[in-house]
């Protein structure tokens, strides 16, 4: 009987990444090198079937969607940072993963929604650690603002969910002041099941220095019209909390 052969599995910080490596032959390709100048993706003609979508905006290494994408291969997926060097390693995990329901691209997250996603078009949409942004000249390219909460609701099914997590206490502050405004919100106490050391290379490293990460879900509110999402949006106030450069040293750590 011949041996059978040995499984190849990465590990981060001694956590598995998901999935296994596969022999080059069974690899894919998934990157998006170029998005249409502008106008809705046609997740369909991208994917070739009809399946629920679910968009990781900020996903750096890939280590969270490429998870779902093989524990769900009944999604298809698409991850988007505006880093080139962390989408390039997470097209290179998804791709020795032999990932056909899968697709990343150099694009930012409020882009993504503004310029390429259609309306009631997708079932799940992932925000992990948004960068806080130490820098007070850059405060604002912050993106959880009301303007981008609303392109979030629009661009999720009504029975779509969007999933937030940060382990900064400012930033997680102003996310319950004004993600209930537009959803229906449920903040979780525990880690993700699916993930109990961390969903994200950043949450690993979070758990593993003692920080509390902070976690909700939340769905669109049923009965709020577009007009009326408008006027309030227009009377929340900016992300203005005081970043604390405490904090910096993981965005190091993660960027290794």
């Amino acid at each position: 009987m011949e041996p059978r052969p040995r499984r190849r599995i990465e590990r981060e910080f001694g956590v598995p990444f998901p999935g296994e490596i596969l022999a080059p032959e069974a690899w894919t390709n998934t990157a998006l090198k170029r998005l249409p100048d502008r106008g809705p993706l046609a997740w369909e003609a991208l994917f070739g079937r009809r399946a629920p979508v679910v968009l990781d905006l900020g996903c750096g290494n890939g280590r969270y969607l490429i998870g779902s994408a093989v524990w769900r291969p009944q999604c298809d997926h698409l991850g988007v940072d505006i880093l080139p060097l962390v989408i390039r390693y997470a097209t290179r995990r998804a791709n020795q993963r032999g990932l056909a329901n899968i697709r990343f691209a150099v694009v930012g997250g409020r882009e993504l929604l503004a310029d390429y996603a259609a309306p009631a078009s997708i079932a799940e949409i992932h925000c992990y650690h948004p960068q806080p942004y130490y820098d007070p000249a850059e405060v604002h390219k912050r993106l959880i603002t009301p303007e981008f909460l609303l392109l979030v609701r629009r661009a999720l099914a009504p029975d779509g969910q969007f999933f937030l997590q940060t382990d900064h206490p400012g930033y997680w502050r102003y996310i319950r002041q004004v993600v209930p405004v537009f959803f229906e919100w449920e903040e979780r106490t525990a880690c993700w099941s699916d993930a109990p050391k961390g969903r994200t290379r950043r949450e690993i490293i979070a758990l593993r220095r003692g920080l509390t990460v902070f976690r909700g879900v939340a769905r669109p509110r049923a009965g709020l019209c577009e007009a009326e999402a408008l006027r309030l949006a227009q009377t929340l106030p900016l992300p203005t909390f005081d970043a604390d450069r405490r904090l910096q040293e993981l965005d190091s750590l993660e960027a290794d």
